[in-house]
């Protein structure tokens, strides 16, 4: 006879709309999807499309209610206030830390202002004022990170000198785990060779530049990954939204977002011919099962990494990702959107 959980844990189970998977071969469990969060901080920055602290901090307790517990960011979004707004949510909304997985990453320079530190990247490094000790740990208002990542392969910096110093933080407490994003195979190898000669700790997962329009991470990085136990959790897995809309039609899945990079461009993403005759097999399938596109993608990229690094600004949104989660494909049609991918010159890391 099956025991009846506690009114308390039943709500929670029935609150609870995302599921979990391990995170590599490590110990650590994230949420799927997990919640991207550069679109959370200021306009100031870079985008105007960009939410402000308010409703960001809305859509952190929105996901928080649904179970998505995992939140990545990075400590140059919106130079270091989406790290800001996260830990204002979790005080504001009264969230335990330790129910709450955080990603952040290390890289960029992040200035002492609201100023775009983007384009002040270089001649910030070389000042004596830039300082970026403990930093995101300051603005996360937490005495630890539970994933800290490097956000690009750096080369002024030995990897035995990097990988000690992230070995070091773990070893002090104030980082659980770490990870690496886009970078070239070989040289994630080394940098995960070089961890485990000097007995320093491993990274556990890689978030890198992947989708079924860019699927150029299949070559090299996803079988490391896959070979050796590292999680991969790709950022841009529905392409900046492209792979949300409908070709044909104007309003459909129009976002500030969409709409900015349509007249400026985006830096990584280039929506060709090609591109277009797939998404076309996205919206065909998505109306014979009588899915959404996002059903579409998401069922054809969640069995082929841990979980997708989804910016999202809306609570429909939320829904529709979580709702992704319980959708298969046939062997059938993954190869009818496959099939037709030709390659790309890389992008995310150059």
């Amino acid at each position: 006879m099956a025991l009846s959980l506690p009114s308390h844990y039943r709500k929670n189970v029935d609150d609870t709309k995302c599921k979990y998977r391990q995170l590599g071969k490590s110990g650590l469990k994230v949420s799927v999807p997990i919640l991207g969060c550069m679109g959370f901080g200021n306009k100031d920055w870079v985008w105007d499309w960009v939410l402000e602290e308010e409703e960001s901090m809305k859509m952190l307790k929105a996901a928080w209610d649904r179970g998505i517990n995992t939140w990545d960011t990075a400590n140059v979004f919106s130079n270091g206030d989406s790290e800001r707004i996260i830990g204002k949510a979790l005080k504001k909304y009264c969230i335990p830390r330790h129910k709450v997985v955080i990603i952040t990453k290390v890289f960029c320079t992040v200035g002492e202002d609201r100023d775009n530190a983007m384009a002040y990247a270089e001649p910030l490094r070389g000042t004596k004022e830039y300082v970026n000790q403990s930093a995101s740990l300051k603005r996360l208002g937490t005495d630890y990170i539970d994933l800290l990542m490097i956000h690009r392969e750096d080369h002024r910096v030995p990897y035995e000198e990097m990988m000690q110093a992230l070995n070091d933080l773990v070893r002090a407490g104030t980082v659980r785990y770490i990870g690496a994003s886009s970078m070239w195979a070989y040289q994630f190898a080394q940098m995960q060779f070089c961890a485990e000669r000097n007995g320093w700790t491993k990274f556990i997962c890689m978030e890198n530049h992947y989708s079924l329009l860019y699927r150029e991470e299949e070559r090299e990085m996803n079988p490391f990954c896959e070979q050796t136990g590292v999680g991969i959790i790709p950022w841009s897995p529905l392409c900046r939204g492209w792979l949300t809309r409908r070709l044909n039609d104007s309003l459909s899945g129009q976002t500030a977002r969409s709409m900015d990079e349509k007249i400026n461009g985006s830096r990584y993403i280039i929506v060709n011919e090609n591109d277009q005759n797939i998404i076309q097999r996205v919206e065909e399938i998505a109306d014979r099962k009588g899915w959404t596109m996002v059903d579409v993608v998401l069922a054809w990229l969640n069995p082929r990494i841990t979980s997708p690094v989804v910016g999202m600004t809306t609570e429909k949104m939320l829904d529709e990702v979580i709702a992704a989660n319980d959708k298969v494909l046939t062997k059938e049609e993954q190869k009818y959107l496959e099939e037709l991918y030709q390659p790309k010159p890389i992008s995310g890391h150059r």
